[in-house]
């Protein structure tokens, strides 16, 4: 089986027809009319395309498919991760699942702890992520995303910010059980 980009009109002549030298060149000329068509077609697949799109289409394509948390100062991959899971976000609004498509989209990283999870009130969750602008410099932008992907029952309890370093830690112990008591450095 073709794909649609490699048919030529030579190939779809009948029998009658196809040995007639002015109707194959006519052909020809069709062809390259067609494939002038399909590379025109193709740049209307903006989802297709949309990491070859510039900031203007993206913004069209936002405000298209209805991406209710989108910022036009946002930068511009964060912008096109959102249109890409805008359907997906779409289907999931009012799941945990939701919430932490969000979070990757917009903040980075970040985890939804459901309230039987942590011991919490009912209905309530948590977010634990390490970015720290998702609880200080860009919450209120936050919390009005987060209205429109969460469930309408369900509250916010708190974000939790988390942070893992590396760090060199000792620790010694003793055992004291005698008269004598000797102390030395190992290393």
């Amino acid at each position: 089986m073709k794909d649609v980009t490699q048919i030529k009109f030579v190939d779809l002549l009948p029998e009658s027809i196809k040995q007639d030298e002015q109707v194959i060149v006519a052909a020809k000329a069709l062809d390259n009319e067609l494939q002038t068509i399909i590379e025109a077609t193709r740049k209307l697949a903006f989802l297709e395309t949309l990491d070859e799109q510039p900031e203007e289409i993206v913004d069209e394509l936002a405000w298209q498919r209805h991406v209710d948390f989108y910022k036009p100062d946002l930068p511009l991959e964060q912008k096109k991760a959102l249109v890409k899971n805008s359907k997906i976000m779409h289907m999931r609004k009012g799941t945990p699942a939701a919430v932490e498509d969000l979070i990757a989209a917009v903040f980075g990283e970040g985890k939804v702890v459901e309230w039987f999870e942590y011991g919490g009130e009912p209905y309530h969750f948590k977010i634990v992520t390490n970015d720290y602008a998702l609880a200080n410099e860009r919450a209120e932008e936050f919390i009005k995303a987060l209205n429109t992907v969460k469930n309408a029952r369900s509250w916010l309890e708190k974000i939790e910010v988390t942070q893992v370093e590396e760090m060199n830690a000792y620790f010694a112990g003793i055992l004291y059980l005698g008269d004598k008591l000797i102390i030395e450095q190992v290393v």
